[in-house]
Parts: C-alpha cells; structure tokens; sequence
C-alpha cells in the first residue's frame, strides 16, 4: 500500500532482457534506505519487488502483465521515474490509498501554465474514466493528485508549484502515456451495488 505522495525521483541506468523476462535498474537514494530485498517500490505508481540492491541502486522484474499495462517499458536510459516505499504502520498518510496496481496507461493531451501553477489534461481509457469524479482521487504516475474537472473524453488536474518540483510529470510532452491507477473503493461500490441493482430492475 501507498500513499500517492513521492519521496524521489530516480533515474533509470538499465532496462533489460533477461532469460525471457525483463529487469529494471533505477539509482536512487532516500527509497534505499533500510530498503531490504523483497520489499515493494513503487515506480511510476507501479507495485514492483526489489530484486537486487547496491548502494546507489535497486533492481526490480517486470512481468509480461506489467509491461501491458503500465508505460515502464517506454523507458529509456537516463529517464526520471517517481519512486515511493511501500507504507509502515507508523506512516502519514498524506495523500490517499494507493495499490500500486496501475490499470492502463492515458495520454497526455494538453498542458498550459496559469501563475506558477501547471494544468494537464489527460484522456483516460473509456473503462478507467467512469471511476473519475471531480475533486476525486486519481494516481498519475504514482502520483496522488485531486480531480479538477472531467469531459466525456479526459479530465484535468493542477501541479502547484512544489509539486512541480517533486515529480517527472511537467518534464513530460503532450503525447506521453501515463500510469493511471483509479480509487478502489469506487470499484467496490460498484461491485457490491451491482447486485441490488440488478434485483430491483427485475423485481
């Protein structure tokens, strides 16, 4: 579990092919710290296990599902990543409830500046976007941002100026693919209502 807030950026020094399966190395620095083999680091707002450490970097494995459904595999030497630790029971929390189990991925369609704040507009896959709400929760990149407003086709967010500089999105062009993880409890409610709703439209 997450909270949506990042602690770093890192930076990516390999992304390889090994025995059928892929490895991803990221440097970094405050997620090493008491970070053992086994543990969970999200990248992009992807759920990963590290897999291997030095003392400036970790690696994780990236599954087939993985590489589908998340934008890791467009990575490129040198590239900046979100990382997070997995949560304690002593942590903050922050931001909001976060998995780490990235859904799909949305493309950037607009980006535009008012005062020091930056908007973006994403448009989401049509499965994702009916769990989407103003002023609702949506991780970005493993990043926990509040809704602003939402379209039949997309919806926008504002980067305040600190956040701006916590996080690779601004750096991002119109046109990038994005990591989308959408609130679960939506998902729960729609599940859970979805019987009841199915028995009174027959009774």
């Amino acid at each position: 579990m997450f909270t949506g807030i990042v602690e770093e950026m890192g930076v990516v020094e390999a992304l390889r092919e090994v025995q059928g399966g892929w490895h991803l190395v990221v440097r970094a620095q405050t997620v090493l710290e008491n970070t053992q083999l086994g543990d969970s680091i999200a990248i992009n707002g992807t759920c990963l296990t590290v897999t291997h450490l030095t003392p400036t970097s970790f690696t994780v494995g990236l599954a087939p599902e993985t590489l589908r459904l998340t934008n890791l595999g467009d990575l490129q030497l040198g590239d900046t990543v979100n990382l997070e630790r997995s949560l304690t029971p002593t942590s903050r929390m922050g931001g909001h409830f976060v998995q780490g189990h990235v859904e799909g991925t949305g493309e950037i369609l607009q980006k535009w500046v008012e005062g020091d704040s930056l908007w973006l507009s994403i448009a989401p896959p049509a499965k994702l976007l009916r769990y989407i709400v103003p002023k609702g929760f949506i991780c970005v990149d493993g990043a926990s941002l509040t809704v602003v407003d939402v379209t039949p086709q997309s919806f926008t967010f504002m980067l305040i100026a600190y956040t701006q500089q916590q996080i690779g999105l601004p750096h991002k062009p119109v046109g990038a693919r994005v990591n989308l993880e959408t609130d679960i409890l939506s998902k729960y409610v729609e599940k859970l209502t979805g019987g009841y709703l199915a028995t009174y439209a027959h009774s």
